[in-house]
């Protein structure tokens, strides 16, 4: 089955994130496939490259970030919702007068149109 994950929770502070990235361990190793991956709301920070857990704590956006690495998993974030959380790439921090953007390496800005196609040709969409 085709599964597209739709993400609403932050990386730390609720279990969602944390849940949805198990599931798409678990989807991987029976040999599912995962479309995309969409951060929505909350979730966008999941791509704050900015965020450092403790060295002693699970580091979700690496884990996003291998997942896209060995797998080729799409990381797609919602551009609006990630402006609101202040989560820009470096395209868009020359446009707010920043150095450089926090998008953390392998998240995509996307729209809500690619969280449609994605829906459209998935078998499953599940929401964590």
């Amino acid at each position: 089955m085709n599964y597209t994950i739709l993400v609403m929770g932050a990386a730390y502070g609720t279990q969602n994130a944390r849940t949805a990235f198990l599931f798409c361990q678990s989807l991987i190793k029976t040999k599912h496939k995962i479309f995309s991956i969409f951060f929505y709301g909350d979730g966008v920070l999941n791509a704050n490259g900015m965020t450092q857990p403790e060295s002693d704590e699970f580091n979700l956006i690496k884990a996003w970030q291998n997942l896209h690495k060995k797998y080729q998993v799409k990381l797609h974030i919602c551009n609006s919702a990630a402006l609101r959380r202040g989560i820009v790439d470096n395209q868009q921090s020359s446009k707010i007068n920043l150095a450089i953007g926090n998008l953390a390496l392998y998240f995509q800005i996307s729209g809500l149109v690619e969280l449609a196609y994605a829906i459209q040709i998935s078998d499953r969409v599940i929401q964590f």
